[in-house]
């Protein structure tokens, strides 16, 4: 993956995506913080070998338009069909591995709603999950 043009460093981009790295959800308020967090997010994203994407949605329309919408923005193929076996109209959990393009849907009884960046790298630094990031982030 290239590296995102951006004024962060690889630094700063680790230490915001940690500040959501926590088990208590934190809510970005503004337009300047979405920016710095999809820079974050993509400097990272772009020095990582792979990334393994969990999006829970209220139903498998929004969790796919969400993981269509983190594809593009991180540079990656967002050609993916829908699976026709996915339940349309309840919570789902979708999981995405950038190395395989596949994806996994499952049912999801949980309340939170948002998405989960797990970065794998033979850079232990850059190696974590992330998030949780909203649904609409890079719409």
């Amino acid at each position: 993956m290239s590296q995102a043009n951006t004024n962060l460093s690889v630094d700063e981009a680790l230490r915001i995506l940690k500040e959501y790295s926590c088990l208590q959800i934190k809510i970005v308020d503004f337009e300047a913080d979405k920016s710095k967090l999809r820079q974050a997010i993509k400097i990272v994203s772009d020095l990582c070998e792979t990334e393994n994407l969990g999006i829970c949605a209220d139903n498998f329309q929004e969790a796919f338009k969400t993981l269509k919408s983190y594809l593009k923005a991180l540079g990656i193929s967002e050609d993916l069909d829908p699976s026709p076996s996915a339940p349309r109209q309840t919570p789902v959990y979708v999981k995405f591995n950038t190395e395989t393009m596949s994806y996994y849907v499952d049912s999801y009884t949980g309340s939170y709603r948002g998405v989960l960046i797990s970065c794998q790298s033979d850079n232990h630094n850059l190696v974590g999950t992330y998030g949780h990031f909203p649904l609409n982030l890079f719409e």
